[in-house]
């Protein structure tokens, strides 16, 4: 049973994700093109980042926590792509979202 609220579709995919797996079929790819599914990781970035999350906190949300781990946290390029992130999640806040809405 799926629960129908907000979150009816990511459920449905996820069951449906599942079945295959257990039927041994490939999973499906994601039907989000890659400029979303970005946009999707800059949002959840820049969420951390209003949240007063550090960027480690956001890494490990983003990332896991065990491949965070597994760098120094300094040198690491998890680190740099969160950085990344956050500067894009606050270039879409700002108004640079008007670029998507234009495709």
């Amino acid at each position: 049973m799926i629960l129908l609220d907000e979150l009816a579709p990511h459920r449905a995919e996820a069951a449906l994700r599942f079945w295959r797996l257990l039927r041994d079929k490939p999973p499906h790819r994601a039907e989000h093109p890659p400029d979303l599914r970005r946009v999707f990781s800059l949002l959840r970035a820049l969420d951390g980042h209003l949240g007063g999350a550090s960027y480690r906190k956001i890494a490990e949300r983003l990332f896991g926590k065990a491949r965070v781990a597994a760098d120094p946290w300094k040198t690491s390029s998890l680190r740099d792509a969160t950085i990344r992130l956050v500067r894009g999640g606050v270039t879409l806040m700002r108004g640079g979202y008007r670029k998507f809405l234009k495709k």
